[in-house]
């Protein structure tokens, strides 16, 4: 399956304008974060190129625990800013939510090197809350054998996705994708996260809002806590294990034998994982790129402080619908150096300077009127 190439798509001159209004003023200013995993990869390359433009300017640390530290941070005034991939009721209403990055969650899975696996929603779904517990069960068989299409991309000569007037990717052509495969007929070992994690929430939200009469727990970013049933039921353990952050997520999967988990594509791409199409609403099932991310989110909607609603329904030929977006939390009402700092690292982040061309890192930014939104949500800062 093809890998997830990064989008580096920003509004130029919208963007050097924020940049130009966060002139240093102050010596050796240093800021810190935590949160969010699934951004760490692309905060952790805009810092190095970012320190280099803006000199008087340090990032300290960002901690990567997870998007349940960094709400719990947020909520606490610790810090200069946290990320959350998913939606946060904020303790204090001058924190606001900024979509800074998003990218697409991989369904990853060890099948022994195998590099191709298609998975409906519904079965997808079936598999995490524990119905479907063997590789070779009817529903994952008839994913992959018979036919489906697939939508490709034009891309420029650096690989990325080539967007029309809108922001939306240019589709090349529709392919036909014969499929025919045996599975084997093992036990599915499933690699979840332990802690609190935005992506845990972002998956358990798609399975809530497609399947309800399954799901019926209210939306966690814990999965133990969503889980359907009893996670600590004798036929779960040994079968479903819980571990910290992605990094060790996918090392898990990858040390596992027919295990399947959820993470930020480059993570997996990184562990040599396979990674799942997953079909969408118009019956195409798509990868986890940088185009099939941005044809879904460009079907999401857009509050005046930046929380997005998903549409799962959506019938983009070639959306992954497993796209989601990495949240700053930042309390408007601080100020001095340390505010001045932040608003100039999370501008980099959103402009074309930051280095996500890097074709490890597998991001797709903020693009056409919700990069707008972001740049009215900086201002407050």
């Amino acid at each position: 399956m093809k890998a997830s190439r990064p989008l580096k798509i920003a509004v130029a001159a919208i963007a050097i304008a924020v940049l130009g209004s966060n002139v240093a003023t102050a010596a050796a200013v240093t800021i810190t974060g935590d949160g969010s995993s699934f951004a760490a990869p692309l905060l952790s390359a805009c810092k190095v190129a970012w320190q280099k433009a803006n000199t008087d300017y340090t990032l300290g640390s960002y901690g990567a625990n997870g998007s349940g530290a960094g709400r719990t941070n947020s909520d606490k005034g610790i810090g200069d800013f946290n990320f959350t991939d998913a939606i946060h009721t904020t303790a204090k209403s001058t924190v606001v939510h900024i979509p800074v990055v998003a990218a697409p969650l991989a369904i990853a899975y060890n099948l022994l090197g195998r590099k191709d696996l298609y998975l409906s929603q519904k079965t997808l779904s079936d598999i995490f809350a524990g119905k479907i517990t063997k590789w070779n069960d009817a529903a994952i068989v008839a994913d992959n054998n018979g036919t489906s299409t697939k939508v490709l991309y034009k891309e420029d000569a650096a690989g990325n996705p080539i967007k029309d007037a809108s922001g939306k990717p240019v589709v090349l052509r529709t392919i036909t994708v014969k499929k025919h495969f045996t599975l084997p007929d093992q036990t599915i070992k499933i690699v979840t996260r332990s802690d609190g994690s935005g992506s845990t929430q972002n998956l358990v939200n798609m399975f809530i809002k497609q399947f309800p009469a399954t799901w019926t727990k209210p939306s966690s970013s814990t999965f133990s806590s969503v889980f359907p049933g009893n996670i600590n039921d004798i036929s779960n353990i040994g079968r479903i294990t819980a571990v910290k952050g992605s990094s060790l997520l996918a090392a898990t999967v990858k040390k596992t034998n027919f295990s399947i988990g959820y993470m930020e594509s480059s993570y997996a791409n990184k562990a040599g994982l396979g990674l799942a199409a997953i079909q969408n609403a118009a019956g195409n099932f798509q990868g986890p790129d940088a185009a099939g991310t941005a044809a879904f989110l460009s079907s999401a909607t857009a509050s005046a402080d930046g929380k997005l609603t998903f549409n799962y329904d959506t019938k983009d030929a070639g959306a992954y619908i497993l796209g989601i977006v990495s949240y700053a939390l930042v309390d408007t009402a601080k100020s001095g150096d340390g505010a001045a700092a932040t608003k100039s690292f999370l501008s980099y982040v959103l402009s074309p300077a930051c280095p996500t061309t890097d074709s490890t890192l597998e991001y797709t930014t903020i693009t056409g009127s919700l990069f707008k939104t972001d740049t009215a949500l900086l201002a407050k800062l």
